[in-house]
């Protein structure tokens, strides 16, 4: 287990995300994808709300992260909502728990996980680490390639 007390959040520092859709096997759905820059200090809650906002997905489902990218529920290390809200768990929680933490190293891939019913899955992929002398700008999308995915593919206007 990893020493936390170790770890110094360093001030302006932003990590470089990229974003890919895939299917329940780890394999990218087609090339659509969103690098996203994030302060380090967001909890993984906020950052999932922001990916789910690059994507145009509303923000209404419970999610999860997860080091185990073909099977979620064989994962050693994960975080999810549902220990946030009371539910049962095995993992740790999204709203306590920072990115700086979690994506400690360049090349780190994690699944995020929306919707336990659709199955929406995202690979999140650490890229960089870069030094910003003001972090008020972020986070933000710095490319976004691809058409995102109707959220609800058959949601009836009149329903």
């Amino acid at each position: 287990m990893k020493d936390d007390s170790k770890i110094k959040v360093l001030p302006g520092l932003v990590k470089i995300f990229i974003i890919t859709i895939s299917d329940r096997y780890a394999r990218v759905q087609g090339n659509t994808h969103r690098i996203l820059a994030i302060p380090s200090t967001f909890t993984l809650y906020k950052f999932a709300e922001f990916i789910l906002e690059s994507f145009n997905f509303n923000f209404d489902h419970c999610f999860g992260f997860y080091d185990n990218l073909k099977n979620i529920y064989n994962s050693n290390e994960g975080y999810e909502l549902f220990k946030d809200i009371g539910e049962e768990s095995d993992f740790k929680s999204v709203k306590k728990n920072k990115i700086d933490i979690v994506f400690d190293s360049i090349g780190k891939k994690m699944c995020f996980m929306f919707d336990y019913g659709d199955e929406w899955r995202f690979i999140v992929e650490l890229k960089d680490e870069i030094e910003v002398s003001n972090t008020k700008h972020y986070p933000k999308v710095i490319e976004s390639k691809g058409k995102a995915p109707k959220q609800y593919q058959n949601y009836n206007e009149d329903y």
